[in-house]
């Protein structure tokens, strides 16, 4: 992460998103959630998201694509 956002973007899948370090600012339903190092947030799936500018650190992109 690199302090960009990212545009909105849903997926047919659960996503899990694991801060190794840093913080991950993420929208979801008009809110702001902050995900911290070492903490994992599972996005369901067909939840639009977005990554909010600030974010920064390294991330893991855990998702289900068949």
């Amino acid at each position: 992460m690199d302090g960009v956002a990212s545009g909105e973007e849903p997926h047919p899948f659960d996503e899990g998103l694991l801060v190794l370090d840093g913080e991950l600012k993420l929208e979801i339903g008009g809110e702001i959630v902050t995900v911290s190092d070492g903490e994992i947030y599972i996005v369901p799936a067909n939840t639009p998201h977005a990554v909010t500018e600030g974010s920064h650190g390294t991330l893991v992109i855990i998702d289900q694509d068949d």
